[in-house]
C-alpha cells in the first residue's frame, strides 16, 4: 500500500468518528472569542495525538484581536464551558477569549505547510423543526441563538482527522507541519491576530478550506482555488450629542438623530471605484431615549467592502471622513470602533495545479472543471494567504463540495457529511506530496 492509499483507507475508516466529532462540535456551538469547549476539546486532542500544542498567548495576539465581547459575556461562557465538558487542563488558556489552537508536528528538514480550519459558530436561531435533520437526530446547537450555520464544525472536525492521519505517517514527511484552529473567523475577526503573532512567519506553503453546496448529481468533491474574496471594514461608530426637552430648548441640544441620518445618507452615496466593485452597508442603528428629548448618544454598525484591498481602503477613507463630518455638523463627536477586516484574496495557480494532480491522479478524487471559485463575500484567511504570498509561498482556498440542505448562514443549514473524510484525503494527500 502506498501512502496515498494509506491516506484514503484510514479517512474512509474514520468517517463514523468524524461524524461524532462534528456533531458534538454542532451541538455545543460557540460563537468568536468564546470557542472555549471547541478550543480544550481541540488542543486535548492534539495533545494526546502527540502535537506540539500553542494556547492562549502563543496563538493569538491580545491587542490584535477585534470585535471582543465584553468581559462578562466571554466569563459566562467560561463558566459554561466548564459545565459542558470543556478541558480542564487548556480551557484556562482560553479565558477572556484567548481562543484558539496550533498544533505542529515538526518532521526534520523540509518546507513548512499550514492549514487552517475555523471553529466558530454564528448568532443564528436553529431551526427547531423535527423536518431539520440535527433536530430530529438530536444534535441541534443547546445554545440558543448560536449554530453552526456555515459548516465550521465540520472545518474543526476535518482538521483533527488531518491531523490523526499525518501523525500515522509521521515518518514519510520532511518538513514541517502546522494545524491553526481559528476563532472568530466570522465578522473576519480572528485571523489578523494570529498573523499578528508571526505564526505564518516561514510558511511556504498554506492550504484552507470550506464547505460549499453542489448539485446533487455533480461528482466533484473540490473545487482547487479560490478568488474575488472582497476586501472589507467593519466599524461600530458611537455619536455623542447633547440632550435637551425637544418642546421647551431644543436649541440647547445636540442632536444626534440629525448627524447620524447625515451620515446615512451621505455613506450611501460614496462614489462607486472605476477599478472594481465596492460595497457599503449600515447595518443597525440604535439611538435617542423618548419622544419629547433631544437624542444625545447613537450607535452604528456598518460594514465597507472593496473588490481589492486598495479599493476598500478608498471606501473606508471616505466613510470615516464622512462619519466624522456629519457628526461635526451637527455639534456632536463620533468615536469609531474596529470590528473586523479581511483583504481580497487570489489562490496561487501552482498549487491550485499541484491540489488537482494529486486529487485526480493520487487519490481518485473528482475534481471540478473550474480551477477556481469566485468568492463574492469576505474572508480573513486572507490575512494568512498573503502573508505566505508576500514571503515567496504559495496558498490556496479550496472549495470541498457536498450537498447542503440550505444556504450559508440560514438557520436549516446542515452538510452531506461525507464531505468530511474526503476533506481529510486532499489535505493529507497534497500536504504528503509537498514534504514527501
Amino acid at each position: 500500500m502506498n501512502q496515498y492509499e494509506y491516506i484514503v483507507a484510514q479517512a474512509d475508516e474514520m468517517k463514523d468518528r468524524l461524524t461524532a466529532t462534528r456533531r458534538d462540535f454542532h451541538k455545543y456551538a460557540e460563537a468568536g472569542w468564546m470557542e472555549i469547549r471547541t478550543s480544550s476539546l481541540i488542543a486535548r486532542k492534539l495533545a494526546d495525538m502527540g502535537y506540539e500544542v500553542l494556547v492562549g498567548e502563543q496563538v493569538c495576539k491580545r491587542e490584535s484581536r477585534m470585535g471582543v465581547p465584553d468581559e462578562k459575556a466571554l466569563d459566562a461562557r467560561y463558566e459554561t464551558a466548564l459545565s459542558q465538558g470543556a478541558d480542564p487542563e487548556y480551557a484556562p488558556y482560553m479565558k477572556g477569549g484567548m481562543t484558539g489552537v496550533i498544533g505542529i508536528l515538526r518532521c526534520g528538514e523540509g518546507p513548512t505547510v499550514a492549514c487552517r480550519f475555523d471553529i466558530d459558530a454564528l448568532g443564528v436561531y436553529e431551526d427547531e423543526n423535527d423536518s431539520h435533520r440535527p433536530t430530529h437526530e438530536q444534535f441541534a446547537s443547546v445554545h440558543n441563538g448560536v449554530m453552526h450555520a456555515c459548516g465550521h464544525d465540520g472545518h474543526a472536525t476535518i482538521g483533527l482527522g488531518v491531523a490523526k492521519i499525518l501523525m500515522g505517517m509521521k515518518e514519510n514527511l520532511h518538513g514541517t507541519v502546522k494545524l491553526i484552529f481559528q476563532p472568530a473567523e466570522e465578522g473576519v475577526r480572528g485571523a489578523k491576530a494570529i498573523v499578528d503573532n508571526g505564526n505564518l512567519d516561514g510558511v511556504q506553503y498554506f492550504l484552507a478550506s470550506h464547505i460549499t453546496d453542489k448539485a446533487e448529481d455533480d461528482p466533484a468533491v473540490v473545487i482547487p482555488g479560490s478568488y474575488g474574496s472582497l476586501a472589507t471594514t467593519k466599524y461600530d461608530a458611537f455619536f455623542q450629542g447633547v440632550s435637551a426637552h425637544a418642546g421647551g430648548s431644543p436649541e440647547k441640544g445636540k442632536n444626534v438623530m440629525l448627524a447620524v441620518a447625515t451620515a446615512i445618507l451621505n455613506l450611501y452615496a460614496i462614489p462607486r471605484h472605476s477599478g472594481g466593485v465596492t460595497r457599503m452597508n449600515v447595518g443597525k442603528v440604535i439611538a435617542g431615549s423618548g419622544r419629547n428629548v433631544i437624542a444625545d448618544s447613537a450607535s452604528m454598525e456598518i460594514e465597507l467592502r472593496g473588490e481589492t484591498t486598495e479599493i476598500n481602503q478608498f471606501v473606508e477613507d471616505y466613510a470615516k471622513s464622512i462619519l466624522e463630518s456629519s457628526a461635526k455638523m451637527h455639534g456632536c463627536t463620533c468615536e469609531l470602533k474596529l470590528m473586523g477586516s479581511a483583504h481580497s484574496l487570489t489562490s496561487d495557480a501552482v498549487l491550485i495545479d499541484r491540489v488537482r494532480k494529486v486529487c485526480e491522479q493520487d487519490l481518485k478524487l473528482p475534481v471540478a472543471k473550474m480551477d477556481s471559485s469566485k468568492n463574492g463575500g469576505s474572508e480573513d484567511v486572507s490575512y494568512m494567504m498573503n502573508r505566505v504570498q508576500e514571503q515567496g509561498g504559495q496558498a490556496t482556498f479550496m472549495r470541498v463540495l457536498t450537498k447542503t440542505s440550505a444556504p450559508g448562514h440560514n438557520r436549516r443549514f446542515d452538510f452531506d457529511e461525507s464531505v468530511l473524510p474526503n476533506a481529510v484525503k486532499i489535505f493529507c494527500g497534497v500536504i504528503y506530496d509537498i514534504l514527501s
